[in-house]
């Protein structure tokens, strides 16, 4: 009796620790549970990016308000009855930016009657201003037809 219950005892053992301690064990299911929760963390973030650029498909598709935008944002697109300042960064303030564009206007409306628009300075390949006109503002206004 007493090596029966010696026996069922060392089974037991051999039982736990394969069942805590082995490669198969429950170390194994705590570390597939960590990565099937991380897969599912980056499933939803997959998911919310899919969803945005399929609105974003189907906005191309039917408005032209997000065509618009883009060739804005990518392309430097100015509307026809829209008016486009650059102004360097630091070189001029705001205020004087409008004087100095009105002023450009107002002289420009007396010699062309009305249309105007102002030439860009030189500028470099990066599109930062060119060192020679480091004393001059870059400022440049497109005015479309009324």
């Amino acid at each position: 009796m007493r090596i029966l219950a010696l026996s069922l005892l060392a089974i037991v053992v051999l039982l736990q620790y394969r069942l805590w301690v082995s490669d198969s064990g429950m170390r194994e299911v705590w570390r597939l549970r960590r990565e099937v929760a991380t897969q599912q963390d980056l499933n939803t973030q997959l998911k919310d990016r899919n969803r945005t650029l399929t609105a974003e498909v189907q906005d191309l598709k039917k408005g032209k308000s997000a065509i618009e935008e883009r060739a804005r944002t990518d392309l430097g697109m100015v509307g026809s009855n829209e008016t486009f300042f650059q102004v360097a960064p630091g070189s001029v303030s705001a205020t004087k930016t409008k004087n100095i564009v009105a002023a450009q206007q107002n002289s420009s409306d007396a010699e062309t009657g009305g249309a105007y628009e102002a030439p860009v300075h030189n500028q470099t390949q990066n599109n930062a201003p060119n060192t020679t006109d480091a004393a001059r503002p870059l400022v440049s206004a497109h005015v479309g037809s009324p």
